[in-house]
């Protein structure tokens, strides 16, 4: 039998016989890429299926009532935010992809991690396609990894990788990057679609069957999503964002899937010179360096995950030359802030349309949640008005289109977290008052985005 050459989409995955500049499924221009497999063996995919089936311990379809439950005892990578984002720890033959920036600090923090799973549980296999094993070392020293049983392997050989966990047997495995591994079966180059599928299917097999930890490092494209195919993301067990701006000095990590936890979890990290440093109190680390009294500053409540962050929404309304008014959003959707600021142009009589507006989530923090409309509005009306908003005062709430302020969810959380950190008052939807009781905080419930603004901006 012939090897067989197909086309491939390297954004979406999709398949051709032949090559065409454009793919008929996503649309993108130039990104089919030729690929070639070679004729698997006659009776392979059988066999590989009943010793995949042999190696876990099952031999058919069972019935639901008599599947036992079995307890996972998951393991404590020694890093407190990446234990949460995870879920409490890494689950025993989970597959984990970890994604960002280049430079962001990926390596770094993973190997910290298996640094101390090593000291603490077992030995380590570090493979890195892109380093070779004295860079790691050299990075090893500046973090003070001591004498632990961590392995450091320089492959990119899918094989020779997966004949190393066999032979090793660790109680962790790192893979940096999937991009770089390539498997003999396949002739395309690394980093494609064939070989990104092929090497992170053959990495969960290995992981399922000796039930060993995963973690694969993955890159992002200039869009920020991860390069490769989006079955990447559906294959493993959890994915999480390395998020963080070149000049700030803390790092965040965000789940966006997680078969063992909370989705939108969020892990805090400070860089430091001895490697990346846990963040047990983000709020005060995002509130650190607040100017109060400052026009067009504004302290909002928002939920990662299950954690209350305070952050601290700035807004400078100044006015627009040539009548062309500019919308700069950093940390929040852009598209959100110029409905908002219809909002206020038609249900609050605020006349920012030709003005230039610019509003800043302050320590890089990116929000997505509606909740943080409130903060965003206040922002925006302290500075047109030039008057600041009481520095101990915290808001959060949804807005919608007729002016109304809607209720959202965990409202206690959040104002639970407020009063932890001495502010005296809330701004919060009506539909929240009743579950918003804390001691030392003054709840002010409010219907519109008028009522607010009177109690924010007196």
């Amino acid at each position: 039998m012939k090897s067989r050459t197909y086309f491939v989409c390297q954004s979406c995955g999709a398949q051709t016989q032949k090559w065409l500049g454009r793919c008929p499924e996503c649309d993108a221009w130039n990104s089919l890429v030729e690929e070639r497999t070679a004729p698997a063996p006659p009776g392979d995919a059988a066999r590989t299926s009943l010793s995949s089936s042999s190696s876990s311990g099952s031999s058919g379809a069972q019935l639901y009532a008599d599947v036992e439950m079995a307890r996972m005892d998951r393991v404590s990578l020694g890093i407190d935010e990446l234990d949460r984002v995870l879920g409490g720890g890494v689950v025993p033959g989970s597959l984990v992809l970890l994604g960002g920036e280049p430079g962001i600090g990926k390596s770094t923090l993973l190997l910290q991690a298996a640094a101390r799973v090593a000291e603490s549980v077992g030995p380590v296999l570090y493979c890195s396609g892109e380093e070779s094993e004295h860079q790691i070392k050299v990075r090893g020293e500046r973090l003070g990894i001591g004498r632990a049983p961590l392995y450091l392997l320089a492959e990119t050989c899918l094989e020779r990788v997966l004949e190393e966990i066999a032979r090793r047997q660790p109680a962790l495995i790192i893979v940096d990057s999937v991009q770089t591994v390539f498997s003999v079966k396949l002739q395309s180059a690394p980093g494609s679609i064939g070989q990104i599928r092929e090497a992170a299917t053959q990495l969960l097999f290995g992981a399922k069957s000796h039930n060993i930890p995963t973690f694969l490092v993955g890159h992002v494209t200039k869009d920020g999503a991860l390069a490769g195919p989006k079955a990447l993301e559906h294959v493993v067990d959890a994915v999480l964002y390395f998020e963080g701006e070149r000049f700030q000095s803390h790092r965040v990590i965000r789940a966006v899937k997680n078969r063992f936890g909370a989705v939108s979890e969020l892990g805090v990290f400070e860089m430091t010179d001895a490697g990346l440093v846990p963040v047990a109190n983000p709020s005060q680390l995002f509130l650190a360096e607040r100017s109060t009294g400052a026009p067009g500053s504004a302290v909002l409540c928002c939920v990662e995950g299950s954690r209350p962050i305070l952050v601290e929404v700035q807004a400078l309304v100044s006015t627009g030359a040539y009548g062309n008014a500019r919308r700069t959003a950093s940390g929040i959707d852009q598209h959100r802030l110029a409905l908002l600021l219809a909002v206020l142009e038609k249900r609050v009589g605020l006349s920012v349309m030709g003005d230039d507006v610019f509003v800043n989530i302050a320590g890089g923090m990116t929000v997505s949640e509606p909740a943080a409309d409130l903060g965003i509005v206040a922002a925006v009306a302290s500075s047109v008005k030039n008057r600041p908003i009481e520095a101990h005062t915290a808001v959060f709430g949804e807005i919608g289109l007729a002016g109304e302020v809607r209720g959202i969810s965990q409202a206690a959380l959040r104002v639970r977290e407020a009063a932890q950190l001495g502010f005296r008052r809330c701004v919060v939807p009506e539909a929240n008052q009743d579950s918003t009781d804390s001691p030392g905080c003054d709840i002010v419930a409010v219907r519109t985005v008028d009522e607010a603004l009177d109690a924010l901006i007196p």
